[in-house]
């Protein structure tokens, strides 16, 4: 099994991902798929990483090489990451209280 040589994770335990994540006014499938990965955003927001160290380890992009998109997945999913924790959140508490 292939290992990310950033993360030490293989390639399997890390769920597949978009260059941008799917904007709709509700939490969907993508968004379940990825909560670690927007709690791992989060923190490394909120820690001042730097946004390529972040890229590189936690989507495995190497910035140097695709800078374009590397800051384009960081961005749109640290944007959804934080989306997630001021509104998104609630729907997946509703769908859980039912």
């Amino acid at each position: 099994m292939r290992r990310h040589r950033a993360t030490g994770r293989s390639a399997m335990s890390t769920p597949a991902f978009e260059d941008r994540p799917p904007l709709t006014e509700h939490v969907n499938a993508y968004d379940e798929r990825h909560l670690p990965t927007y709690l791992r955003l989060l923190d490394a927001a909120d820690e001042g990483a730097d946004w390529r160290e972040v890229v590189a380890v936690i989507f495995g992009i190497d910035p140097e090489s695709e800078p374009e998109r590397a800051k384009i997945i960081h961005e749109s999913h640290l944007a959804r990451a934080r989306w997630m924790s001021a509104a998104g959140y609630r729907q997946l508490l509703g769908t859980r209280a039912q």
